[in-house]
């Protein structure tokens, strides 16, 4: 994972900002489902910023629904949310 262009706004908080980033590349499929993020740690080497910094914008990601935690295991992007079909169960044999 490269650091892209994130680069934090001096003002807001820099967890937050780190989350819509990442978010952003999730929801843009640069992120692709079922891929590993790397480390906390790795990340704020990558970004320059501290673990917990980065820890917070994880959490935040987790409670958006947009990566999972399995223990020992490591942050996962997840599916995207099946989006109903509007036109399902609808009998279409008039």
């Amino acid at each position: 994972m490269s650091t892209g262009c994130f680069e934090p706004d001096p003002v807001g908080h820099v967890y937050q900002q780190l989350a819509d980033y990442l978010a952003q590349r999730i929801t843009s499929g640069e992120l692709a489902p079922n891929t590993p993020l790397p480390s906390s740690r790795r990340l704020a080497e990558e970004y320059g910023l501290s673990v917990n910094t980065v820890r917070h914008a994880v959490r935040l990601l987790r409670y958006r629904g947009l990566v999972t935690t399995v223990r020992s295991k490591g942050t996962y992007v997840i599916d995207a949310p099946r989006q109903p079909d509007l036109h399902e169960g609808q009998d279409h044999a008039q």
